[in-house]
């Protein structure tokens, strides 16, 4: 079972992570981009989740895509494996033209 870091060590990781943020609970990222580039960009975070086997929020705005990252698994915290969904999610964000 995944172990939930501090906000200390998920502050620490965010630091390699452009413009994620956390409230201790969760991480998250507001990314602006054109909305069908966004619904790409969704479908694509699906994909990654399935490969994770770890599924987070995402949510398709006009001319965003907010993602918030948790492990329902230990009570809604962040795990290590969130931090690793961020990164690659962070990747293919860049890939679609998100900033």
């Amino acid at each position: 079972m995944a172990e939930a870091l501090s906000r200390e060590q998920i502050e620490e990781h965010l630091k390699t992570l452009d413009g994620w943020t956390t409230d201790g609970r969760r991480i998250e990222r507001l990314y602006s981009i054109p909305h069908i580039q966004g619904a790409a960009l969704v479908m694509h975070i699906a994909a990654v989740q399935n490969e994770f086997g770890h599924h987070s929020d995402a949510t398709l705005g006009y001319k965003t895509v907010h993602v918030s990252i948790s492990s329902s698994d230990i009570g809604g915290y962040v795990a290590e494996h969130d931090i690793e969904l961020a990164r690659r999610i962070q990747t293919i964000a860049s890939a679609h033209g998100a900033g």
